[in-house]
């Protein structure tokens, strides 16, 4: 079958529907999901999109062909999906989303059993050679079956299960669904806490009439900030498309950065478990590393990526991950990322310190000022090794570690600069000791990156 290779990316599925993705392809996908796990039991859901009913509708055919009964929850977030994967002790499970993609996107995130994740460098590129060499084995004999199924409400209670509910203050609230599938979840956490909530987007609506479902794109997230200003709220939080990701907006109308509330989520959980392991990705502030210390638990730097970020968690027995990208991961969610837990853990936080979340944030404001990440596009792809070797010699005074792309360190300030997977791109993270030497050493990077 002729296929875009191009759709097969580090985590998922992603690409334009009809072009590059559609009923076909799904299809096929299915098929080679089953074929690949060796499945006789999966769960699919689908998020909002308007193309995601025809294209899970497809992907669930496929399985069935391949011998798979499925599990049908229809339209679910992604976080939902992971949920009902290990909750009914499925063999693995798909959502068909395209995340924080704008609507014309569509795709597929798969997992196995237990919600580990497949990716490129474990399932997807095997799913991809079987489909695209014409090496799918043939279907079964026997269709599978397909069964709808409802699990929001067991959800609900495992993610109140991550607070105390009776400790939430009244805050005032301001909520933003980004018309995506935050809308089917969050009325039902937050019917249940005493804040006072402003709903914005919670129809679903897979056309995005009002904004795009990405809150990290400044001009998304332009609603919420005006009404946190509007209402002098305690807090505004959103979500992407899918819902496994959350963002903060405090009561000043600022938008805070991810490595501040992975810093905020690990004091939440050292609070309750002393001597916790937390792992943080390596683009982070230092206000994480610091702030488990001072709280007496163990902070492991990682690589970025949430493969990684799960199977070092396992490893270590880390209780909470964060990467600066909106991704929070719990152990008690087996590994997973979660979208709305981060939400309630502020806001039992704030509850507990009797504070804002701008208050609350205060101390790391004060201390670390970071760039955000850049992306720098160089002209061709062989201009990524030969501008980091560049960079590596530049800076061959500082302690440089080649994790993931290349770190540099001294002792008031520090950067990472990573490749793209899939593009000519270079992604600069930076942050120094006084918001002056922020900007000039932001500057001399870029500098040294352009040439």
């Amino acid at each position: 079958m002729r296929i875009d290779t191009g759709i097969f990316k580090a985590y998922d599925v992603r690409g334009l529907y009809p072009d590059e993705i559609n009923e076909e392809v799904a299809r096929q996908i299915g098929r080679g999901f089953v074929a690949y796990l060796g499945a006789k039991r999966i769960g699919v859901s689908r998020d909002m999109r308007i193309s995601s009913p025809a294209v899970a509708s497809a992907f669930i055919q496929g399985a069935r062909e391949q011998g798979a009964d499925v599990i049908d929850y229809g339209m679910l977030g992604t976080d939902l999906l992971y949920f009902a994967v290990v909750h009914d002790e499925l063999e693995g499970g798909a959502q068909v989303t395209a995340s924080h993609n704008p609507k014309q996107y569509n795709g597929v995130k798969m997992v196995r059993a237990g919600a580990l994740p497949l990716s490129g460098d474990a399932g997807l590129g095997e799913i991809r050679d079987m489909i695209v060499q014409d090496r799918l084995p043939p279907p079964a004999a026997t269709p599978g079956s397909a069964t709808p199924r409802s699990i929001i409400f067991e959800y609900v209670e495992k993610v109140m299960s991550f607070i105390d509910p009776s400790v939430i203050k009244p805050f005032s609230v301001v909520l933003d669904a980004g018309s995506g599938m935050a809308g089917l979840v969050a009325p039902l956490l937050f019917d249940r806490l005493p804040c006072r909530t402003t709903k914005l987007c919670f129809d679903i609506d897979g056309t995005f009439p009002t904004h795009e479902a990405n809150p990290l794109v400044e001009e998304n997230r332009r609603d919420i900030t005006a009404e946190v200003l509007r209402r002098h709220a305690d807090i505004g939080i959103t979500w992407d498309g899918d819902a496994d990701r959350c963002f903060f907006i405090d009561g000043s109308g600022e938008f805070i950065p991810g490595d501040f509330i992975t810093a905020l989520l690990a004091e939440a959980f050292l609070l309750k478990q002393p001597g916790s392991t937390v792992i943080y990705d390596l683009r982070a502030s230092r206000a994480v590393k610091d702030t488990v210390e001072r709280l007496g638990g163990r902070a492991l730097m990682n690589r970025v990526g949430h493969a990684f970020i799960k199977r070092r968690m396992r490893e270590e027995d880390g209780i909470f991950a964060g990467e600066v990208t909106g991704h929070y991961y719990f152990r008690d969610f087996w590994y997973a990322d979660n979208g709305f837990i981060p939400a309630l853990l502020v806001l039992e936080l704030m509850s507990k310190k009797d504070q804002s979340l701008h208050e609350l944030l205060r101390p790391l404001r004060e201390r670390y000022f970071i760039s955000g990440e850049i992306n720098i596009t160089l002209g061709s792809m062989d201009e990524v090794p030969k501008t980091i070797a560049t960079i590596e010699g530049r800076y061959a005074d500082g302690q440089i570690a080649k994790l993931d792309g290349i770190s540099v360190d001294y002792p008031d300030w520090h950067f990472n600069v990573r490749a793209s997977n899939t593009e000519p791109l270079l992604r600069l993270n930076l942050e120094a000791a006084t918001p002056e030497q922020m900007e000039k050493k932001r500057d001399e990077v870029l500098s040294v990156i352009r040439g």
